[in-house]
């Protein structure tokens, strides 16, 4: 599988660590979220089957993290970013 990285372009998958649902990139409110948050936060991930956006670290090149759209049935990526930029945009929306 080929992950077309933001910065470096076409990048081998064998380069990358995956690190599971992108959804960890909502990390809970310290301040204000309950154990039922943190507890769903840390334990609870959807596994559909068609578009998942996943964490992957680039391990074998410039350590970055990335954020992957991809089909969980034909493993077809129809988006990548760089995590920070997506994370940056969640907190803006918040």
């Amino acid at each position: 599988m080929i992950i077309n990285h933001p910065l470096l372009g076409p990048r081998d998958s064998a380069e990358f660590v995956y690190l599971g649902d992108a959804s960890l990139l909502n990390r809970p409110d310290p301040e204000t979220a309950s154990p039922k948050d943190w507890h769903d936060y840390g334990y609870l991930r959807d596994n559909p089957a068609g578009d998942l956006r996943e964490l992957w670290f680039h391990e074998g090149g410039d350590r970055s993290m990335l954020v992957v759209t991809r089909n969980t049935l034909t493993h077809d990526i129809t988006s990548v970013a760089l995590a920070r930029d997506v994370a940056l945009k969640l907190g803006a929306a918040l």
